[in-house]
């Protein structure tokens, strides 16, 4: 198992006075090259760092500094950039646990909520992970049928107000249509939204964190390949059934959300097993190849993954726009029985996540595609112990680097896990 770095406020594995004698010699680096090694860790790390080391808190908390490591989460090049993957995993009750793979530093970290969460969620509920943007990370919860949120800046957790729709279970939500957005960026307010088909019409959903409350709107069907999306706008996929869906819009270039039903063209790789995963206006196409062999379980590879999405206008059909290297493919070609994935776009970067399963082995391949450039990654992510994983959801984001807790929120600094 690979080494886990968690976020804890409980624990610090050296009194202040000795952290401040044994990096006396990095205390006297100019400050610019401080600098540079200090933006260079990982966000848990850099926080450690700060809790246990007053000299260099000072160095941390500086406007100048902070600046400077948002700059660089921004920043810090194509492929993973500042991504983070973020896995729910159930334990015992009142001991779930959030894990982080930083893509830049290799590492999983562990993002304890359970104490967080305790306020707000009775013992015993059945808790799903639906989404994360900034420092917000929101639950679904079972039992009570109802939204739950987190503020890690703030050590903090609320149940958010029913939704238009009334409560809701776990299976209701959908991963391809929903999204978190921290609104304004990098401060706690956040806005969810949601698109659903009711009684075959798709509406959208909105709830605003400033004022805790739901807007509901139903969208009207776009006028052909017409509306210029903006880059600030939001696709959600209101419902699909393999290669059909039902997009919606929302934002620039339209005053009320629209909806449209694009298809695929043909494709000249042939037919076999298909895995389409929606998100952020592009979809991931999995072909897979079924191995069949007499006295075994059948299982499936991974034969190649193609990459569409609908240019620059709103109500198109979908259109190739990259297709993963195969040399990419045969790298992380592995039997699976089944397999799920999430599809995110953030400044030009698509990430996708395929997370497999075979007869009880979890596997999770990162692969990253950087527009501007037309290159592809394959983002190598660790194993850290998913065997027999209770996995209850999964998301992706690119700005939890960016977080900031106050210097008085001590449950944000990071020790090591034995």
């Amino acid at each position: 198992m690979s080494d886990h770095h968690h976020l804890t406020g409980d624990h610090h594995p050296s009194p202040a006075s000795a952290a401040t004698t044994a990096l006396g010699p990095l205390l006297l680096l100019p400050s610019e090259l401080l600098h540079d090694i200090l933006i260079r860790l990982a966000l848990p790390e850099l926080l450690r760092v700060r809790s246990v080391a007053r000299p260099l808190s000072h160095v941390i908390s500086s406007p100048d500094f902070r600046r400077l490591y948002h700059l660089s989460s921004a920043a810090s090049g194509p492929g993973p950039a500042a991504a983070w993957l973020l896995v729910f995993k159930k334990l015992r009750p009142r001991d779930a646990a959030l894990r982080g793979f930083h893509g830049p530093s290799g590492r999983w970290f562990r993002i304890p909520v359970s104490a967080i969460l305790a306020p707000a969620v009775p013992p015993g509920e059945d808790l799903y992970f639906l989404a994360a943007s900034g420092s917000s990370f929101l639950f679904a919860a079972n039992g009570r049928r109802e939204l739950v949120v987190v503020d890690l800046s703030a050590h903090a957790a609320r149940r958010l107000p029913p939704s238009p729709l009334g409560p809701r279970g776990t299976s209701s939500w959908r991963r391809f249509g929903l999204k978190l957005v921290a609104d304004p960026p990098g401060s706690s307010q956040f806005r969810f939204l949601f698109a659903e088909l009711v009684n075959n019409t798709p509406l959208l959903f909105e709830y605003q964190s400033e004022t805790d409350t739901w807007q509901s709107s139903e969208a009207v069907q776009a006028e052909g390949a017409s509306t210029a999306a903006g880059t600030e706008g939001t696709f959600l996929c209101a419902a699909h059934a393999g290669p059909d869906c039902v997009m919606v819009y929302s934002g620039p270039g339209v005053e009320r959300p629209v909806f449209f039903r694009p298809r695929f063209p043909h494709n000249p790789n042939g037919g076999g097993d298909r895995l389409h995963v929606y998100g952020d206006g592009s979809a991931a196409v999995v072909r897979s190849t079924v191995i069949d062999e007499p006295g075994r379980p059948r299982v499936k590879v991974v034969a190649g993954v193609d990459l569409y999405g609908f240019g620059s206008v709103v109500g198109g059909d979908w259109q190739l726009a990259s297709t993963v290297p195969g040399e990419l493919v045969e790298g992380f070609r592995k039997p699976y029985a089944v397999m799920t994935g999430l599809l995110s776009e953030r400044e030009g970067v698509v990430r996708l996540v395929l997370i497999s399963n075979c007869r009880g082995a979890w596997d999770i391949v990162w692969l990253s595609y950087d527009r501007a450039r037309g290159e592809w990654w394959w983002v190598p992510v660790p194993d850290w112990g998913t065997k027999g994983l209770n996995m209850a959801g999964i998301a992706v984001s690119s700005t939890f680097s960016r977080l900031w807790p106050p210097a008085a929120a001590s449950s944000c600094t990071t020790t090591t896990s034995q």
